[in-house]
């Protein structure tokens, strides 16, 4: 007999367990954070105007951490400090929950405001 191995004994031995830091990570791609981010952000402004476009989330992804800017469109009047605060709060909250990253920073971006149609017809505005 040679030293020759055909490669089918091979097959039938037990793989080699490998030791946890060795086995690799998992990378969580960055529109998937973004996604997570601009759900949270739904979640957390409640009913959007009709003329409101959903907000978008944009991130940055360095190991385990993620940096988001959330863009927005909000009613008037509004407490908007407020508002941005809670969506803030929600995305740091899903992100941490469901891709488990660390959010040090919520950059939140309020592209439009919408005004009220009661608050306008109150006024005397129109569309």
């Amino acid at each position: 007999m040679t030293g020759v191995s055909d490669g089918a004994g091979e097959l039938l031995q037990p793989l080699a367990r490998v030791a946890p830091g060795e086995r690799g990570a998992t990378r969580i791609a960055d529109r998937v954070v973004a996604k997570v981010a601009a759900r949270a952000a739904r979640e957390a402004i409640g009913p959007l105007h009709p003329d409101a476009a959903r907000p978008y989330a944009t991130v940055v992804v360095h190991h385990d951490t993620a940096r988001v800017s959330v863009h927005l469109e909000l009613d008037y009047p509004c407490d908007i400090g407020a508002r941005c605060a809670r969506v803030r709060h929600q995305v740091v909250q899903r992100v941490r929950a469901f891709v488990g990253m660390a959010v040090p920073e919520v950059a939140v971006r309020v592209e439009r405001l919408h005004l009220a149609a009661e608050y306008g017809a109150r006024h005397g505005r129109t569309r």
